[in-house]
């Protein structure tokens, strides 16, 4: 339970980071369009923190945490990372406007698509993880 609460936290803290990093970037650049950097924010906190504090709760009522979950708890960390960092890359590219080519363009949008699909998959198998302890501790 406390690995739960210091991924609430750390994730917590990149969530603050990602919205100070926007509202920073974007005022020195004086840059007032949408940008995607808006969502970084919102994906740490719901995506991040959200997700572990409710993991922690149903971690202390279900105790549904084994070794699978450990493993499928990694991809789920590596594909919110990847979907963030691929939120900030295309913000600055927005923001900045450099001259993209087609195949960079689409290796942003890509990668931010798998790092989509990681996250996806890893929660619907977390979610089967907690049907299991919730069905045992029926038992």
């Amino acid at each position: 339970m406390k690995r739960y609460m210091n991924m609430a936290l750390l994730y917590a803290v990149l969530a603050m980071a990602g919205g100070v990093f926007y509202r920073e970037f974007t005022k020195f650049n004086g840059f007032t369009a949408k940008t995607t950097l808006s969502v970084v924010h919102t994906h740490y906190f719901l995506l991040g923190m959200v997700f572990f504090l409710l993991l922690l709760l149903l971690e202390k009522n279900f105790s549904f945490t084994n070794k699978k979950t450990g493993g499928i708890l990694v991809f789920y960390h590596i594909g919110l990372n990847l979907t963030a960092v691929m939120l900030i890359v295309r913000g600055v590219t927005q923001v900045l406007t450099p001259a993209l080519s087609s195949a960079m363009d689409a290796s942003i949008s890509g990668m931010a698509g798998i790092g989509h699909m990681l996250l996806g998959i890893s929660l619907v198998l977390v979610l089967v993880q907690i049907r299991r302890g919730v069905s045992a501790a029926r038992e």
